[in-house]
């Protein structure tokens, strides 16, 4: 059966479980994309059964749940997969100040990770809020 029009959980993380699908994470409220970050199936399954966002970070080489040291926690409202079933979307709501490892110049932490555009010339700007 194809991907697209079935309703059995196809979601590929290769024969080890380590192979990395993109998740998107929006504000449930606001609509707003706050990460772009990656699953294996260890991370998938942890998401699941904690109810708030965890990832594989690819830098560390390790399963990261979002905001267990900085106290901005991603509680998860709804997980939704893609056509494909290769990609996925977490709906959260936020539990603390921002989504960003990222700090504004009071040190708070951004809201979202895509707080700035690229303009002409190569350069950035930031995103009014």
């Amino acid at each position: 059966m194809e991907k697209e029009y079935t309703q059995e959980l196809l979601l590929d993380f290769g024969r080890d479980g380590n192979t990395l699908v993109p998740v998107i994470t929006q504000d449930f409220n606001s609509g707003k994309i706050l990460i772009l970050a990656y699953a294996n199936r260890d991370a998938f399954n942890a998401t699941i059964q904690s109810g708030y966002a965890t990832f594989f970070s690819r830098s560390r080489n390790e399963i990261w749940k979002k905001g267990l040291t900085s106290g901005n926690l991603l509680k998860v409202i709804e997980i939704r997969i893609n056509c494909e079933q290769n990609s996925l979307l977490f709906l959260v709501t936020q539990e603390g100040q921002g989504a960003c490892h990222a700090t504004k110049p009071d040190g708070t932490p951004q809201e979202t990770c895509f707080y700035r555009r690229i303009i002409p010339g190569d350069k950035l700007e930031m995103v009014p809020e």
